[in-house]
C-alpha cells in the first residue's frame, strides 16, 4: 500500500496518454518497458490462442492511440469494413456483385486516405479556379495510414482475385492489419503470408530469438545512433537553408540525408522483423543494401521492399504491366511511380521525386532492351562498379527533391552544388564537423560491406548464451542514450 500511495498517478497518466509531441517509438524508454511486461503477459497465455490473439491486439490498438490519439478509431473502421467486404466478395458467385464489394473496400480505404491525406493539396490546386485564397485546412493526418489501408485493400484484392481465402473469426483480421511491430510505418505484411501464421503454436527457437536481438540491436543503432544524430547535428541546418551554404556543404547535406533516410527506415523496418519474430512472427525482408544497386531497377528490388512489390502486383500490373507492348509498358512504369510518389505526401515534390524514378526505370528497361540484356544478367567488374556510383548519385538528387518541402529550395540546393562548389571549404568542414562525418563513415562502411558478415553477425547472436545476449542489449540501450537527442525524434516514414 504504501509503494502504491508513493506513485504520482496524474503523472503516470500522462505518460500513459496520448502525446502529439512524443509519439511512441521503439527507441523510446516507455515502449521498452511496456514492452517487456507485454511479452510476459504474452507467454503466459502461450496455449491460449485467442486470449493471446486479443491481448496483442489491444495493446496494438493502444500502441496505435500513442501514435495518434483518438485516430485509432480508423483503424478499426478500416478493418472491420474489409473483412466484411472480403467475406461476401468470396461468398457471391456474381462477378458483378464481387466488383461491388471490391469498389466498396477501394472507396473506404481510398477515401480515407485522400480526405487526410490530399484534401489540402487539391484544395490548393482548385483555389485559382474561384480565385479564393488558400488556407489550408487544419486536417490532422494518422500516423501510418498509408500503411494500413494499403495492407488492408490488398487483402481484399486478393480475396477477389480468388488467390486468398478471407479469415473466419474479425478478431484475427483485426491482429492482422494492426499488429503493432509494423502498424505504423511497414513493412506492409501481405496476408497470405501473415494469416497461417496467427493459430499457429507459438513457438520461437533459438535461432529466430538471437535472429530478432540482433535486428533489433542494428535497428537501435541505425535509427537512435546514426540518422538521429546526423541528422540532428547537420542535415536539418543544411536543407533548412542551403543558400547560406556552398555547394560542398550543400553536397555532404545530400549525402548525409541519404544515409539518414536508409538508418532511418531500414532500422525501423529491422526493429519491426526483430520485434515480430520474439513473438513467433516472420516477416519478409524490406532492405537489402540499397545503395549496392547498379540500376534504378536494381534499387527498386532492394529499397522498401514492401512497397515496390506492392505497387508492383497491385498497380503495375493492374495497368497492364509488360503486356501490352512496349510503350504501354514505359507509360505503365512511370505512372506507377508516380503514384508511388504521390503515395508518400500530397507534394509536387514528392510527385517529381517518383516521377524521376518512373522515368529512369523506363529508360533502364530501353536500354537493356536495345543492348538485349535478359532478366537476371548483371553487370561484372568495374562495369558493375562504375554502374554502382552513377545509381547511387541518381538515387542522391532524387532525395534532394524528396527531402525538400518546396521546389525552390531543391533548385537552390543543386544550383549550389553546381556553381557555387568551393572545394577549399572541405578540409575546414570535416574538421568542424569530424563526429558527424565520423558517424556518416561508418554507416556507409555498414551500407557497403560483404553481407556475409551480416550473416555471421546473426549466426554469433544465436549461438550467444542468453546472459550474454542480455548484456549486448543493455550496452547498446546505454549507448543509444549517449549519444541520442533529448528530444524525440519521430521516424521519417511516420508521415506517411
Amino acid at each position: 500500500m504504501d509503494i502504491l500511495s508513493n506513485i504520482d498517478w496524474n503523472k503516470l497518466s500522462e505518460i500513459l496518454s496520448y502525446d502529439p509531441k512524443s509519439p511512441m517509438i521503439f527507441c523510446s524508454g516507455l515502449f521498452l518497458f511496456l514492452f517487456l511486461g507485454v511479452s510476459f503477459i504474452y507467454l503466459l497465455l502461450q496455449r491460449k490462442d485467442t486470449a493471446r490473439i486479443a491481448f496483442v491486439t489491444l495493446f496494438s490498438y493502444y500502441f496505435y492511440y500513442k501514435s495518434s490519439g483518438v485516430y485509432f478509431v480508423l483503424l478499426a473502421v478500416v478493418s472491420c469494413c474489409d473483412y466484411f467486404f472480403a467475406g461476401q466478395i468470396y461468398h457471391h458467385e456474381s462477378i458483378k456483385r464481387k466488383r461491388v464489394f471490391l469498389l466498396g473496400s477501394l472507396l473506404v480505404n481510398l477515401g480515407l486516405l485522400c480526405y487526410f491525406k490530399y484534401t489540402n493539396f487539391f484544395y490548393q490546386m482548385l483555389c485559382p479556379i474561384w480565385q479564393g485564397h488558400f488556407q489550408p485546412l487544419d486536417i490532422f493526418l494518422p500516423v501510418g495510414i498509408s500503411f494500413f489501408t494499403f495492407q488492408s485493400m490488398s487483402y481484399t484484392i486478393d480475396v477477389y482475385r480468388g488467390t486468398l481465402k478471407p479469415v473466419n473469426r474479425l478478431l484475427d483480421y483485426l491482429f492482422y492489419v494492426s499488429f503493432f511491430p509494423q502498424l505504423v510505418a511497414g513493412p506492409i505484411v501481405r496476408a497470405k503470408d501473415f494469416i497461417p501464421q496467427i493459430r499457429r503454436p507459438l513457438y520461437v527457437s533459438r535461432e529466430m530469438f538471437g535472429q530478432g536481438i540482433f535486428l533489433i540491436i542494428a535497428g537501435l543503432v541505425k535509427k537512435a545512433i546514426i540518422s538521429d544524430y546526423i541528422s540532428v547535428n547537420y542535415v536539418e541546418r543544411i536543407f533548412d537553408n542551403p543558400s547560406l551554404y556552398s555547394g560542398v556543404e550543400n553536397l555532404m547535406g545530400v549525402y548525409g540525408y541519404t544515409l539518414q533516410i536508409y538508418c532511418d527506415f531500414s532500422g525501423y523496418s529491422d526493429m519491426a522483423i526483430g520485434l515480430a519474430l520474439l513473438l513467433g512472427f516472420h516477416f519478409n525482408q524490406n532492405f537489402n543494401s540499397p545503395y549496392k544497386a547498379d540500376s534504378v531497377t536494381d534499387f527498386w528490388h532492394r529499397w522498401h521492399i514492401s512497397l515496390s512489390t506492392w505497387l508492383r502486383d497491385y498497380l503495375y500490373i493492374s495497368m497492364g504491366g509488360n503486356r501490352k507492348g512496349k510503350l504501354r509498358t514505359y507509360f505503365n512504369l512511370i505512372m506507377t511511380m508516380l503514384l508511388g510518389g504521390l503515395w508518400h505526401g500530397a507534394s509536387w515534390n514528392f510527385i517529381a521525386w517518383g516521377g524521376m524514378h518512373g522515368l529512369a526505370l523506363a529508360i533502364h528497361k530501353l536500354w537493356r532492351q536495345i543492348r538485349g540484356k535478359k532478366k537476371g544478367d548483371r553487370n561484372h567488374g568495374l562495369v558493375r562498379v562504375i554502374c554502382t556510383i552513377i545509381t547511387f548519385h541518381f538515387v542522391c538528387l532524387c532525395w534532394i527533391f524528396f527531402r525538400n518541402s518546396s521546389f525552390s529550395n531543391s533548385w537552390i540546393m543543386i544550383s549550389q552544388i553546381f556553381c557555387d562548389f568551393r572545394p577549399q571549404l572541405f578540409m575546414p568542414l570535416i574538421s568542424s564537423y569530424w563526429t558527424v562525418f565520423a558517424v556518416m563513415a561508418v554507416g556507409y562502411l555498414m551500407q557497403y560491406m560483404p553481407d556475409r558478415w551480416m550473416t555471421y553477425g546473426e549466426r554469433c547472436m544465436i549461438k550467444t548464451p542468453l546472459v550474454l545476449q542480455a548484456v549486448v542489449v543493455v550496452i547498446a540501450i546505454f549507448c543509444v542514450i549517449q549519444v541520442k537527442s533529448s528530444d524525440v525524434v519521430p521516424f521519417i516514414y511516420f508521415q506517411f
